[in-house]
């Protein structure tokens, strides 16, 4: 019963229409935690947010469960090797469902789109996730497989960084369509995420991240550990940067 009640408690601080996220803004910077596949823990702003913890299973069974504490946990998919909320310690709050929240003084927006390329008839919806965090403006698209739409848009914003899938398969954007993305957010930090790496077992229908990069060919990369400090002032000044994290 309690993991039902978080969902009920995460839906009893929708808001109705957009957030004005940049108004939320907190110095400080962001630490970035990647802890395997679209895992990633956020702590900056005296909080720590948890995005898309999984179930070792697929694409993720040769990752270690991500059993970290977080005060907030956002899924963008209930699918198990995407969205697992029973594997994460103690009692956060959960998001699972699109729209406008304010947990407390903290806002973040959830915006529909397709799992997949046929209209969500075969996965569903994903979530992707915006919100606002140690002075950056935070996109994380989840398993985005459809164009984003004018409308998507809008709800997303100008992210600082964005969290992009790029390995294809049947439930999100291979490299072509993650850089058609790309085009239409203009972010200025791109980490790219669900993609096959040496812990993702042989029934993982998903691409590795070479061929994202050299689609990517001519924008700067920075290659990083597992963890990643950001701030405003570390921002590129013009254009985009290409964030590689690795998997420790």
């Amino acid at each position: 019963m309690k993991r039902r009640q978080f969902i009920q408690y995460a839906g009893a601080g929708l808001v109705a229409g957009a957030v004005p996220i940049a108004a939320q803004a907190q110095s400080g910077g962001l630490t970035v935690q990647y802890l395997g596949h679209m895992c990633f823990l956020f702590t900056g702003g005296g909080r720590r947010i948890l995005v898309n913890p999984f179930r070792s299973a697929g694409c993720t069974a040769g990752y270690r469960a991500p059993k970290v504490a977080a005060d907030l946990v956002m899924i963008s998919s209930q699918i198990l090797d995407e969205g697992a909320i029973d594997v994460v310690p103690g009692n956060p709050k959960l998001l699972v469902e699109s729209g406008a929240y304010d947990i407390n003084g903290f806002k973040a927006q959830g915006i529909a789109m397709d799992h997949d390329r046929v209209g969500g008839k075969r996965f569903g919806r994903n979530i992707a996730w915006r919100w606002s965090q140690g002075g950056l403006n935070v996109v994380h698209l989840g398993g985005a497989a459809a164009p984003i739409t004018l409308e998507q848009k809008i709800l997303i914003g100008s992210p600082d960084v964005v969290f992009l899938p790029v390995g294809g398969g049947a439930k999100a954007y291979d490299p072509q369509e993650a850089k058609q993305a790309l085009q239409v957010l203009n972010a200025k930090i791109i980490v790219p995420m669900y993609y096959r790496t040496a812990a993702a077992k042989e029934q993982c229908d998903i691409g590795g991240l070479d061929a994202f990069l050299s689609v990517m060919s001519g924008t700067p990369l920075r290659k990083g550990g597992s963890s990643i400090s950001l701030t405003k002032a570390n921002l590129p000044k013009e254009g985009s940067v290409i964030q590689v994290m690795t998997y420790a």
